[in-house]
């Protein structure tokens, strides 16, 4: 069983919004891993980061992919840093993976400078310009589709991204 579709991408790149809305195209279910996580811990995930670390985070989230990717056929929205796993890139090779790109300005908008997310917190420009290099190429070799998000409706989004599917 393999899932219709895998979004990646960093934080604010509309994963789970323009994932949804992929769900609803294709006429399957949708599952991210992040809800996984929150629901396997009993917490958000800035405060399994606070209370247990980064490392029990990145843990819970190894085995959230691993079971999404083998139980799940629908679209999947992974974590923003589930791809730095050398496991989670194995097993997202040769699946229809689709990276969301999104600038700086455009991402810390949708984000937002007052985020819980966990590892934009002090300086989230800063942090997210450094996330992003040491990502983008994981990003960018995982991807079967490449799509640019800023500025854009998500919808015209997903119009893209069936396109590629297709």
């Amino acid at each position: 069983m393999n899932p219709k579709a895998v979004v990646i991408g960093p934080p604010g790149s509309g994963k789970t919004t323009v994932g949804r809305l992929l769900a609803q195209r294709l006429g399957v279910a949708f599952r991210d891993t992040d809800h996984d996580v929150e629901a396997a811990a009993g917490k958000p995930i800035g405060e399994i980061f606070i209370d247990d670390g980064e490392e029990h985070f990145r843990a819970l989230e190894r085995s959230a992919v691993r079971d999404a990717l083998a139980g799940h056929d629908g679209v999947l929205a992974v974590g923003g840093g589930a791809i730095l796993d050398p496991g989670t890139r194995a097993d997202l090779d040769g699946l229809p993976v689709v990276y969301l790109e999104v600038g700086l300005s455009d991402a810390v908008r949708r984000v937002g400078l007052a985020s819980a997310r966990p590892l934009l917190v002090l300086n989230p420009r800063s942090q997210f310009r450094k996330l992003m290099e040491e990502r983008r190429p994981i990003y960018e070799g995982l991807a079967a589709i490449k799509v640019a998000t800023d500025d854009r409706d998500p919808a015209d989004i997903v119009d893209e991204i069936v396109k590629g599917l297709a």
